[in-house]
């Protein structure tokens, strides 16, 4: 038996570790909270839509979902190209033309991870019968696929057997995020207090958010230290903003997934008919509930993910769990898996999915890429950039070849046994036949949140700022949270008629900090 960790013996709390525009100054707390809150909330995502039911995919409507994406690619890349019709054709049809071929990366065996050997393409119906051909991939410098990926390929297939490819053709990627100078004009208002403000005409204090992912508590224990800390923190430099994913109550806790655990003293509840709704009213709502006090003015998000035992939606995309009997203050909203919202001006992209992992394990990188790529990081993110997706991973990873969880496994399950085994993880839950849900809306994000296993990091990529804040506790320790500040276009930047865009990757400093 090891020692119950001590999240009060935590080394170095608030290290920064990394900080992104370092150039920009830290932010300082304003001295009494605001008077209202300075975040205006706009949906892009029709949240209704999430409200699928779920358990009921069809193979049927799964294909199709499949098919119709890569036919919405060969409309991206005959555009963007500017090629004729005649120029795209089957990569299973033998001939001695060179065409552009566009489908979806795959490997011709179940075991294993992907590679140049095993790798093939697969047609849709419309373009190539839904037909799989292996690829050759001897004429390319450097290549980067994983399987699910949506590709256009330039090549040949003379022999019948494979598809040579001689040129990986650009996908082209979403425009970036663009408002009207009114629209700035009235956010750069509600950042100054609104128009009837005594300092109208003063340079408005940055906005402030910070975010943050569950797990929330370390495996031996619920007392939530960890998001009682942020909370803290929250409350006591006034934040504008908390946006924290999921897991909540995690069905991968040990203590939740044995069902071994006590509420706190003060709960007042009834055993015969308590749920796990009860036990996120005990044991996470007043941490937010006392941050609502404290700063009335803050705007709490919540995220769910697939492992929150509470969420009755167990497939991603995920709809938000119902906020009914959870205790939650006025402030706080739940939100969607994936979601896209503004908060001002800025586009924010968020799912809770570590799709970043997967990516990571999935990938297969050759050639001169090994070196001449951007780092792993940068790379995997991209690819969401890329294919317009919050996870263009399929089939997603295995959960077998996930990392292992505190859940106790029972004596034949996946070959362990034992408290020591370690449990095996849901994995991403795909409803297929909903994918098209998990896509970008429109834009590509000014902000993409895309929280991960991974070390925690805040890069640019394609002009996008891209935060994974780590998990807020470890399974034996204390983890990450990153705080955004960003800062308000200035007056000039508001001249003129036409659209401006947001820049957010210029103006926000981000700090990636220990809790």
């Amino acid at each position: 038996m090891r020692s119950p960790s001590s999240f009060r013996d935590r080394p170095n709390p608030g290290e920064v570790l990394e900080i992104l525009n370092e150039h920009l100054p830290a932010s300082e707390p304003p001295i009494a909270p605001f008077s209202q809150s300075r975040v205006k909330l706009t949906a892009a995502s029709d949240q209704k839509k999430l409200g699928y039911k779920p358990l009921a995919m069809k193979l049927s409507e799964a294909s199709e979902i499949l098919d119709d994406r890569i036919d919405d690619f060969v409309a991206l890349i005959m555009e963007h190209h500017k090629l004729d019709d005649s120029a795209f054709g089957s990569p299973a049809s033998q001939g001695t033309a060179e065409i552009v071929a566009v489908g979806r990366i795959a490997s011709d065996s179940l075991e294993g991870k992907l590679n140049a050997a095993s790798l093939v393409l697969e047609s849709s119906r419309r373009m190539g019968n839904g037909l799989r051909v292996p690829l050759n991939l001897s004429k390319l410098k450097a290549y980067q696929f994983f399987p699910g990926q949506i590709v256009a390929l330039k090549g040949i297939n003379s022999s019948g057997r494979e598809f040579t490819v001689h040129e990986v053709l650009d996908i082209p990627l979403l425009p970036n995020a663009a408002s009207a100078p009114s629209d700035l004009a009235a956010h750069l208002s509600r950042l100054r207090g609104g128009p009837d403000a005594m300092d109208a005409d003063s340079d408005p204090l940055p906005l402030t958010i910070l975010f943050a992912s569950g797990p929330y508590t370390a495996d031996d224990n619920l007392d939530f230290e960890p998001l009682h800390t942020l909370c803290n923190e929250a409350a006591d430099t006034f934040v504008d903003a908390v946006v924290l994913t999921g897991p909540f109550i995690d069905i991968d806790h040990p203590l939740i997934a044995a069902g071994d655990f006590d509420l706190p003293p003060e709960a007042s509840y009834d055993p015969d008919t308590a749920t796990l709704a009860t036990a996120f009213k005990y044991l996470i709502s007043p941490a937010l509930n006392r941050l609502a006090a404290a700063n009335p003015a803050v705007t709490i998000l919540l995220v769910p993910s697939v492992r929150d035992a509470l969420d009755k939606h167990v497939s991603w995309p995920q709809d938000a769990f119902p906020r009914r009997e959870l205790g939650l203050p006025k402030t706080a909203r739940v939100v969607g898996n994936p979601m896209t919202l503004s908060i001002n001006e800025a586009v924010l992209g968020i799912s809770s999915q570590d799709v970043l992992w997967e990516l990571r394990h999935e990938e297969l990188v050759g050639g001169a890429a090994v070196a001449a790529a951007p780092d792993v990081l940068s790379r995997a993110s991209r690819y969401l950039l890329e294919q317009r997706h919050y996870f263009p991973l399929f089939p997603s990873v295995d959960r077998r070849r996930l990392p292992k969880t505190g859940a106790v496994v029972t004596t034949g399950e996946n070959g362990g046994g034992g408290a020591g085994g370690g449990g095996m993880p849901p994995g991403a839950m795909l409803d297929v036949s909903y994918l098209k849900l998990g896509e970008m809306v429109n834009v590509r994000p000014d902000v993409l949140v895309v929280p991960s296993a991974l070390p925690p990091f805040a890069k640019v990529v394609e002009s996008v700022l891209v935060i994974n804040p780590g998990y807020l506790s470890k399974r034996r320790g204390a983890g990450t949270y990153a705080k955004m500040t960003l800062y308000p276009l200035s007056q000039k930047d508001l001249g003129g008629d036409g659209l401006v865009a947001h820049r957010i990757f210029e103006r926000a400093r981000v700090e990636i900090t220990r809790i």
